[in-house]
């Protein structure tokens, strides 16, 4: 929604996770809210916090409201919720072939569908969120790996 919360420790995760498979080259990161409450502005500093303790760096990440190019720009657009991913069902333009879908279907150990927002919550929820997190970001390595990298070529 904000882009304060759980887009940005994806994106973070991710990011770690990419980096540690050495796929930098290969792809590109960013995560955006659908409503524009925190543009500019940094990650929630419990989101932040809980990150940092599980040695995710997120002191670069500024919030951003998604916009029609992303659809372009980038082969997944994921969203944390079922109210979200509506949202950006209706941002997304008619000749746009990005693959919308829900962050959490490519958990392989959590049932969920979505990440839930821990923003009203305490810290357990932001745990919560990164363990969910973790499980989607590992399995969409494993996707991206399978349907788009050969790993023979390396």
């Amino acid at each position: 929604m904000g882009n304060i919360c759980r887009s940005p420790t994806a994106e973070a995760v991710f990011l770690h996770y990419v980096e540690k498979e050495g796929l930098s080259e290969f792809i590109q990161i960013d995560s955006a809210g659908t409503h524009d409450y925190h543009i500019g502005d940094a990650p929630d500093i419990r989101t932040q916090r809980a990150a940092k303790n599980r040695g995710y760096d997120m002191t670069r990440l500024r919030g951003r409201q998604v916009d029609a190019g992303d659809f372009f720009k980038f082969d997944y657009v994921l969203a944390m919720d079922e109210a979200n991913l509506s949202i950006l069902r209706r941002l997304r333009p008619d000749d746009a072939d990005s693959h919308l879908g829900l962050f959490l279907e490519f958990a392989g150990r959590h049932i969920e569908r979505e990440v839930p927002d821990p923003y009203y919550g305490g810290a357990d929820g932001f745990e919560r969120v990164l363990d969910m997190v973790e499980d989607a970001a590992s399995g969409l390595i494993q996707h991206i790996r399978t349907v788009h990298i050969d790993v023979h070529e390396e």
